[in-house]
């Protein structure tokens, strides 16, 4: 679906509590439908929090909307020591691409928040099965970390078993 040309265009707001149910389900269809993962909004109780969990220090948690529904989202946990925890990017399957530019405007949207709020790296964790997620982190100046590198504050889910790191240094720049 080539959102160009239907006219619709993708809005990267930050969360409210009014979007809460919708991401939750957007999130859970993507984990549990989608990649066969048996969790539960109750398994994640930063879904349940965004305000607290993410949207304090330089933090953050943002949804691209197309026509007003959430097809995406992307948060920053503020992890304290200048840097931040990249969490909960998820597109919806129809939405995803380069010519869609979901992700893109997810990310541009965290780095661009991030560096204005002084975080200068941030991690990830993202699982052997997210090829795709991989190759965009990768294309976008992440470069794959080892568990040992992860800052001690860093929120690590049991289903985590690849980490990226980002410099916002140079490598961040194309972005924003």
């Amino acid at each position: 679906m080539d959102l160009s040309r239907m006219g619709e265009s993708v809005e990267v707001v930050p969360f409210t509590r009014a979007l809460q149910d919708d991401v939750i389900e957007l999130i859970l269809t993507i984990q549990q439908v989608e990649f066969g993962f048996k969790i539960s909004a109750a398994d994640q109780p930063d879904l349940l929090g965004v305000e607290d969990f993410y949207q304090t220090g330089a933090g953050g948690f943002w949804v691209a909307l197309v026509d007003g529904k959430p097809v995406g989202t992307i948060a920053l946990r503020d992890i304290g020591e200048r840097q931040g925890a990249l969490r909960k990017m998820f597109v919806k399957a129809e939405y995803r691409g380069r010519e869609h530019g979901v992700a893109e405007s997810l990310l541009r949207t965290l780095i661009k928040s991030a560096k204005a709020g002084g975080i200068e790296e941030i991690f990830l964790g993202t699982t052997e099965k997210f090829l795709a997620a991989h190759r965009f982190y990768e294309k976008h100046g992440f470069v794959q970390a080892v568990p040992r590198e992860l800052p001690a504050a860093f929120p690590r889910m049991a289903l985590d078993t690849r980490f990226y790191k980002l410099a916002l240094s140079s490598t961040a720049r194309s972005l924003v």
